[in-house]
């Protein structure tokens, strides 16, 4: 008879010192994180004053790898041309999990008006252009290096080990044209330079900040959770004629223009909508000098967007014939390059709810689950393909603004407000947390 009392009673200890270790947890990593806050406002002020285009991040590198060095991480520099890799091993055993965080700016000429705000120009494939972090990945790095210190002082409190992946060229590589297929930039080339493999890395995690969302709250969803994205380049040839006699030559701006309907087609009726939606953009047309010139060529850019691997590849395949064919129908020929940027962004789905506890405990009461995938893309895709990956977003738009009139992430008056920043260095340490304790 004194056994069921006495189960009972281990059972009723052991909660009350799981509650108790979990209390302990949350008080430090609040302290931890309050104490680290100001420094990392200053690391994200000091970065947006000094963007960088892709593979040119060699002073936000520096001060990665420098900060790192000075919490007693290991680093590699180089990693991927200008990405950084810090690693940290914790004070138990455990797991090995990644943190990643991109470091590179946008060719935007910023009109946020911000004190801090960036007064750069960069080169971009040999051009001056405006540089600005407008998508708000100094914020990311920020937050990062705001983790890797926080974790760092508690190293002896972690199970496992943290990689931290810093990465250039999230969106796309300014010393390299984009439809270079030989290329290899952003995860791509950390991955190719092992920043996955040493340590072996099982679970990976991202942070990304968005416009038009509340400060401090965070969003998530289970498999597919961005778009792919790939993007493509027509050249039209015709045979350049007087524009009064145009039976005497050969036209690519009518061929183009059948081919911009007909691209169309390859989404509305060629593609199962029931398994997702796609969208194919042309974003520039340039051919002609005169308007009584039929010219020689026409040459047409463009993005292909979808939330489905079967979609993205549909599209991906017909896309060729289509534009040879409507080419050929109208005696002109076209040249078509596809570059593939980043397949669609899938978190893992038992990775994805075994962390919703984690979130939980970065934002209390401010955590929501996105409906529907989001339209816009990243190369987390290529980390999360590799081993389970969670990508998730925090809100940067203080809460009493409109958040319909917030502007969006790429606009040159793209703000993310510093009050979310320590929202994402919690979300970070207890990704590493929790997923040692799941």
């Amino acid at each position: 008879m004194r056994k069921k009392p006495a189960c009972l009673s281990f059972t009723l200890l052991g909660l009350l010192i799981a509650s108790a270790s979990q209390a302990a947890e949350s008080d430090w990593v609040e302290a931890a994180v309050t104490a680290v806050n100001p420094q990392v406002i200053e690391w994200r002020h000091d970065i947006h004053q000094h963007p960088e285009l892709g593979n040119m991040e060699v002073r936000t590198a520096a001060l990665v790898a420098e900060q790192l060095r000075a919490s007693g991480i290991e680093v590699r520099t180089g990693v991927g041309k200008t990405g950084v890799v810090g690693v940290l091993k914790g004070g138990k055993p455990g797991p090995v999990v990644a943190l990643r965080a991109d470091m590179d700016a946008l060719p935007v000429k910023e009109m946020t008006g911000l004190q801090f705000a960036s007064k750069v120009q960069g080169l971009r494939l040999g051009k001056t252009v405006p540089v600005m972090h407008a998508c708000g990945h100094d914020t990311h790095t920020a937050m990062l290096l705001g983790a890797a210190k926080v974790l760092a002082e508690h190293r002896e409190q972690i199970a496992g080990t943290v990689v931290f992946l810093f990465q250039p060229a999230e969106e796309g590589a300014a010393d390299a044209d984009d439809f270079d297929t030989s290329s290899v930039a952003g995860a791509r080339a950390m991955i190719r330079d092992g920043a996955l493999d040493s340590p072996k890395v099982e679970a990976v995690f991202g942070v990304h900040v968005m416009a038009g969302y509340p400060t401090g709250h965070l969003y998530y969803k289970a498999g597919p959770v961005l778009n792919s994205d790939d993007e493509f380049r027509i050249t039209v040839s015709g045979r350049q004629t007087h524009g009064s006699a145009p039976w005497t030559g050969s036209d690519p701006i009518v061929a183009s223009a059948q081919i911009v309907n007909g691209l169309q087609t390859l989404v509305s009726r060629r593609s199962d909508l029931t398994k997702g939606m796609g969208v194919i953009s042309v974003g520039s047309i340039n051919g002609g000098t005169a308007s009584n010139i039929i010219p020689e060529s026409v040459v047409m850019t463009g993005t292909i967007r979808s939330n489905h691997p079967d979609i993205r590849a549909g599209i991906l395949e017909q896309m060729p014939a289509m534009v040879g064919n409507i080419a050929s129908s109208y005696a002109t020929t076209a040249k078509l390059q596809l570059v593939p940027y980043a397949p669609v962004t899938v978190n893992d789905p038992a990775l994805t709810q075994a962390m919703v506890t984690a979130l939980e405990k970065a934002a209390p009461g401010k955590v929501e689950r996105l409906p529907a995938s989001l339209s816009p893309s990243e190369d987390f895709a290529f980390y999360a393909q590799k081993v389970p990956g969670l990508f998730v977003f925090l809100g940067a738009t203080p809460e009493g603004e409109d958040m319909s009139k917030a502007a969006n992430n790429h606009s040159p008056y793209f703000t993310a407000d510093d009050a979310t920043l320590a929202t994402g260095v919690k979300a970070h340490v207890q990704f590493v947390l929790n997923y040692a304790s799941r």
